[in-house]
């Protein structure tokens, strides 16, 4: 294991939020940051999601960074992914920004491709994942970038085979955004108690009526299904 960088220095400890895009991690990092999770200056609103995607534009703009320079994107993940001593400096200036931070944390749907970079500087990064039915996030991406429902599918499996391949080497709570709100509230607040925050008192900034649930009904690909399947299994655990 590298040594930790510089930028991580001991005691601290950073959270991050694990998921494919359309996937309930907006919700999920708001709703931590409203338990007491500080997630720095982060976008409060967007055209896609009126609560904001609660993103750090530097951490997204590093990532992008990362991605274009090994040759892909989020949307088209590179076959190995670099990370050049230009972006390393960018990374560990972000960290050294929450520096007097004891507990802080991030959230960019990136991270599921570009999580060694991380792991290099923060050996001791803990997480928290979400997922959500890969048809209602094929047709949310489908709504929102256009293309065929069948290209979304199959990047909903390479990212969500990440989320469980990271989950397999040291397991972390896992959520799915597919429960009804009243599940969705009661296992997220067992969450937040299990990762030592307040269990906010409202809950205000999970709101069901933002979710988007129509997609088509079509058969999935056998191991779209066995992957979901093997998701909604591994929350049982939590």
């Amino acid at each position: 294991m590298p040594e930790p960088s510089r930028a991580s220095p001991a005691g601290t400890r950073v959270v991050c939020v694990l998921g494919m895009h359309r996937s309930g991690t907006s919700c999920l990092a708001g709703t931590l940051e409203e338990a007491g999770l500080h997630l720095g200056e982060v976008v409060t609103a967007a055209p896609h999601n009126r609560k904001g995607n609660r993103e750090n534009l530097r951490i997204m703009a590093l990532h992008e960074g990362v991605l274009s320079e090994s040759g892909g994107a989020w949307d088209r993940p590179p076959p190995s992914v670099r990370w050049s001593e230009q972006r390393r400096a960018e990374r560990d200036a972000i960290i050294d920004g929450y520096a007097e931070r004891p507990v802080w944390g991030f959230k960019c749907p990136r991270t599921l491709l570009t999580v060694g970079g991380w792991l290099e500087a923060i050996p001791e990064l803990s997480f928290v994942g979400t997922f959500r039915h890969p048809m209602l996030v094929a047709e949310s991406l489908r709504r929102r970038n256009g293309d065929e429902l069948e290209r979304w599918i199959e990047l909903w499996v390479y990212y969500n085979e990440k989320l469980l391949e990271l989950r397999r080497q040291e397991p972390f709570p896992l959520v799915c955004f597919d429960w009804d709100a009243e599940t969705y509230r009661r296992r997220v607040a067992s969450l937040v108690q299990a990762m030592g925050f307040e269990v906010p008192a409202t809950f205000a900034f999970f709101d069901p009526e933002l979710r988007h649930d129509g997609a088509p009904e079509l058969p999935l690909p056998p191991r779209t299904r066995e992957l979901y399947a093997e998701l909604t299994a591994a929350c049982r655990d939590c």
